[in-house]
């Protein structure tokens, strides 16, 4: 299965059926998971970057355990639209992915999503340590849950 922009999955996914959203950074993997009905995503956990192999297979795990359709996978572009090496990490990352798995990725815009995140946890007075240990599931939820509302758009 290729990856695609997000926008071009959405006629693979079935009508019915969760997705899981990833925020990729260099030392942890957010992981979030929307409902069957794709209205809502939520963090689900963090993921300690070891090699790939390790990275892939829990969240292959992960997707069979929650009856996955998908992959979201945010996509961090610069705020001038360009393409960095964060970026370029993420779609080789998401095409390793692909090659282990039939479910459709997507690529799905992040800019400023971590520190939307983080705005949010720091209004709510969460301490600097448990912002530390959550912050990159709720930033994949964050990432999810953009997707869900534009497919739930695009769907109409």
């Amino acid at each position: 299965m290729p990856v695609l922009p997000l926008a071009e999955i959405a006629p693979l996914l079935a009508p019915r059926g969760a997705l899981i959203g990833l925020d990729l950074g260099t030392k942890t993997i957010g992981v979030a998971a929307s409902d069957p009905d794709r209205r809502l995503a939520a963090g689900v956990e963090t993921i300690a970057r070891k090699t790939f192999s390790v990275d892939a297979a829990r969240l292959l795990a992960l997707a069979q355990e929650r009856k996955t359709i998908g992959f979201v996978l945010g996509l961090p572009i610069n705020m001038d639209g360009s393409e960095g090496p964060r970026a370029q990490s993420t779609r080789a990352f998401a095409r390793n992915l692909a090659r282990l798995t039939e479910l459709p990725i997507g690529l799905w815009d992040e800019r400023l999503s971590t520190a939307a995140v983080e705005r949010d946890l720091i209004e709510a007075d969460v301490s600097r340590r448990k912002r530390a240990k959550v912050i990159d599931q709720h930033a994949a939820a964050f990432i999810l849950q953009g997707a869900l509302d534009r497919l739930s758009r695009i769907a109409r």
